[in-house]
């Protein structure tokens, strides 16, 4: 195996692991599937564990749950077929390690090692492998290290016949060029935008009755929203930050409960490569001295990147044993070899972050804030049993405004009322659930205050009358008119512009734009405009609208980028690099699935199903 092929093959273990840890650990916390079914099925002899799919399946509906801002459920999740594709991704998953297992492929203790206290999860505060740490995370999954190990092996394997597979498959140079000139070729255009002062035509005004009819056609344009008028009352650390008093010894226990944030050593950039032996380690470093390669080349030929290779920002008490080596750099420079606990590496120091201290005066103002809000906060919880009681007792919104330090306040939900209230959506929620018959019962702020509300009535969404909208009809109908009138003048304009006119010859202000990029941004453009330049042949004329904007445009001509540039070089390898990527993962899909189909895929449906029922 070429040396290329093991560095990029390590790079792909490092992701396997990555992976692996995120499909065994995601569902930290998450009760484990147990009983008699054991697997969701199998490609082979290698079975896809319960509790793979299980978390798996919440992981990917937790991603959902963060991107829409609020819970994903599992019947969303099968509209969508969110479960088939994680199916489909650990069956293609079982399929490479059956492969890797049949043909013999696996990987040594030494890299099992070496995965496994390199991973972030398992390592300590000071960055180092916890034994205690791994062991722990793994019982509170439900695994044994001897499990997990396992598994871990199978998928290094795997991870090797992965390499193995995808790497080496360039693309076509012919692709590589075709593509490039695609995305690098610009248009120069002029365009013009077509005002109400361009048109022929009067806008003019309209009678009652074609007011009355644009309104018939217009219903949703004039109808107010539904809204639900809300009683409620209402209580937050804010509101009770005057009642709070603060004495010197409770900001001091602030203070030092943040002491890491106010007073911070001083730090180093670092960069960091581990070599299998002391000998690599110092050969890299002297091709470095000598200036035959740079960090970068360095890291390149690990089969990493600097962002691989990138420790952040470590104090020196973080970089242990390489501490005292990289400190004592006062510029910028490459240190080591240093023996680690995972074996001799190189440390490239890039910037000192000097010490920062925030003494505890200088801080007050900022923690007796914090401060004040954490002990209302306090306050309100301690509150709490005795305002479920008195709302539980019967008491009225009205009594707990009289009677406590909940304030009451109305709101219409819906319409266009603005409230501080409904900035909380525990709040807007509640306010959109409740009925007629519900009682008032307390309810929890984000911001750890507490609401109780009543619905008062309900305005279901109504047509404006006519008579009462007139105005907004007839700006309406005005508006519609003039864009209507616009689009008009502009065909009129583009028939004469692809008869042989120039567009200047309109009479319109005319623009031009030089090397615009395809979808480039054309300021005071509709979107869509740099598309329809485009799309617009050479020499043609072409309408484009917006909101409130009609536009036209002509390619004046359409212009090659120069190969030889730097820009059209560097995108020439992107586009190279990603056609080669796209080519290795449709061959690596294509081989998992004629490992499938070879050592036969079985789906236990069973299986599947009690697994969404449990998560439901």
């Amino acid at each position: 195996m070429s040396n290329k092929l093991r560095s990029h093959g390590k790079s792909m273990v490092v992701w396997v692991l990555l992976a692996l840890l995120i499909l065994g650990l995601g569902g930290f916390g998450m009760t484990n599937f147990s009983g008699q079914i054991d697997s969701i099925g199998a490609v082979g002899e290698t079975e896809i564990p319960v509790n793979d799919y299980a978390r798996a399946l919440q992981d990917e509906m937790n991603r959902a749950t963060q991107q829409i801002g609020r819970p994903f459920t599992l019947a969303e999740a099968r509209t969508m077929g969110l479960d088939s594709q994680v199916q489909a991704v650990l069956f293609g998953r079982a399929a490479l390690r059956e492969a890797a297992r049949e043909i013999g492929i696996s990987a040594g203790d030494a890299a099992l090692h070496e995965q496994i206290t390199q991973s972030p999860g398992f390592q300590g505060m000071d960055g180092k492998f916890d034994r205690e740490a791994y062991r722990l995370t793994l019982r509170q999954q439900g695994q044994t290290e001897a499990e997990f190990e396992t598994r871990l092996r199978a998928d290094l394997g795997s991870s090797i016949l992965q390499t193995a597979v995808a790497t080496g498959i360039p693309a076509s140079e012919a692709a590589i060029d075709a593509y490039t000139a695609f995305i690098t070729e610009t248009r120069t255009i002029s365009w013009a935008e077509v005002t109400e002062a361009d048109l022929t035509e009067a806008v003019g005004t309209p009678d009652d009755a074609a007011l009355q009819a644009y309104y018939e056609a217009n219903p949703d344009r004039f109808t107010r929203p539904a809204t639900r008028e809300i009683s409620y009352v209402w209580l937050t650390p804010d509101m009770l930050r005057d009642k709070v008093e603060l004495d010197e010894e409770m900001m001091r226990a602030a203070y030092e409960a943040r002491i890491d944030e106010f007073v911070q050593p001083e730090r180093r950039m670092v960069e960091r490569l581990v070599y299998p032996s002391l000998e690599e380690a110092e050969a890299a470093k002297a091709r470095f001295d000598a200036g035959e390669a740079s960090f970068a080349d360095l890291a390149a030929e690990r089969g990493l990147t600097l962002e691989d290779a990138d420790l952040g920002e470590p104090s020196q008490e973080d970089l242990g044993a390489a501490g005292e080596a990289v400190f004592a750099l006062d510029a910028p420079g490459v240190v080591g070899p240093v023996e680690t606990d995972l074996g001799p590496a190189l440390f490239s120091m890039n910037a000192i972050i000097l010490a920062q201290e925030t003494t505890f005066e200088e801080a007050r103002e900022e923690l007796s804030a914090e401060a004040a809000l954490d002990r209302a906060r306090r306050m309100i919880g301690d509150m709490t049993t005795d305002l479920e009681d008195r709302l539980a007792g019967g008491a009225t919104l009205e009594d707990m405004a009289n009677e406590t330090d909940m304030v009451l306040g109305t709101v219409s939900v819906g319409g266009e009322a603005e409230d501080d209230i409904l900035g909380y959506e525990g709040f807007r929620e509640a306010a959109s659930k409740v009925t007629a018959e519900d009682f008032p019962e307390l309810a929890n702020l984000e911001d750890g205050g507490v609401f109780a509300l009543r619905l008062d009535g309900e305005t279901p969404a109504s047509v404006i009358p006519f008579e009462e909208a007139r105005a907004d009809v007839e700006t309406a109908w005005r508006a519609d008119e003039l864009q209507r009138l616009k689009r008009v003048r502009a065909e009129e304009i583009v028939a004469t512009v692809d008869a042989g006119a120039d567009l200047a010859a309109s009479g319109l202000i005319v623009t031009t734009q030089p090397d615009l990029p395809r979808r480039g941004f054309v300021e005071g453009a509709p979107q869509g405009f740099a598309d329809a330049a485009f799309e617009a042949e050479n020499g043609k004329a072409a309408l484009v609208e917006g909101p409130g904007q009609v536009l036209v445009l002509r390619v004046e001509s359409i212009n090659a980028a120069d190969t030889e540039s730097e820009a059209v070089q560097q995108m020439r390898d992107t586009v190279k690099r990603q056609l080669s990527q796209t080519l290795a993962n449709d061959v690596l899909n294509f081989y998992a699935r004629a490992a499938q189909d070879e050592a036969g895929l079985t789906v236990d449906s069973a299986a599947i199903a009690a697994v969404q029922a449990q998560m439901q």
